[in-house]
């Protein structure tokens, strides 16, 4: 590997914002390929971090600071990779539903799924079901992505799946479901395509689904 882009790669790994902040512009400066940097640098050591988290070596802090830090580099990578024609491994939005205003596990899925090459249109906490929906519809987005914390917000989710199929917007997306009171049962029930315990599971969960 390049020696800066796996400088990147370790600056992920380890949550280091700084160290990717120098070292983006100069692995840019040295004619590396936007595409490459992403890739090699950041996408692979997310995927690393991932691994990480399912052996029991990292937590939930430690995959924070590694998002940071990748979030830092895509920002100065974004507008070279538009130039490039980079396409994104698809489109997600996602959101906390209605009555819900929890926002760290959502929060963490977001930035997993950006550090595994997708574009994220965060809806944010309290959405309400029209919201999600309408989302899709301008976003073109191929994945909904809701979470809820608390058991008296769950229903939302369903009254956001029945909004998708009455706008005729279902059968064009994904929707993957998670939070602490979730069941893999309890998405199947309301007609959710998967459910995620956690953020790198999410991960594996919308790239199968894509697949």
């Amino acid at each position: 590997m390049n020696p800066i882009v796996q400088a990147i790669f370790t600056g992920v790994l380890e949550g280091n914002a700084e160290l990717v902040r120098q070292k983006v512009p100069e692995a840019l400066a040295s004619g590396l390929a936007p595409a490459t940097i992403l890739n090699e640098g950041m996408i692979a050591a997310m995927a690393e971090v991932g691994r990480l988290f399912e052996a029991g070596e990292y937590f939930v802090p430690e995959m924070l600071i590694a998002a940071r830090a990748m979030k830092t580099g895509t920002e100065i990578l974004k507008p070279h990779l538009q130039e490039a024609h980079v396409r994104s491994a698809g489109k997600v939005v996602i959101g906390t539903v209605k009555g819900d205003l929890h926002d760290i596990g959502k929060n963490l899925v977001g930035m997993m799924l950006e550090g595994a090459g997708f574009e994220i249109h965060d809806l944010g906490t309290d959405v309400p079901p029209e919201k999600f929906v309408e989302a899709v519809r301008t976003s073109g987005a191929n994945v909904v992505g809701m979470s809820a914390l608390l058991t008296t917000t769950m229903p939302s989710m369903k009254s956001v799946i029945e909004g998708l199929e009455k706008a005729g917007l279902r059968h064009k997306v994904k929707v993957i479901v998670g939070g602490a009171p979730l069941t893999d049962a309890y998405a199947r029930q309301i007609g959710a395509d998967g459910y995620a315990p956690d953020a790198s599971r999410a991960v594996a969960l919308t790239k199968s689904l894509l697949a």
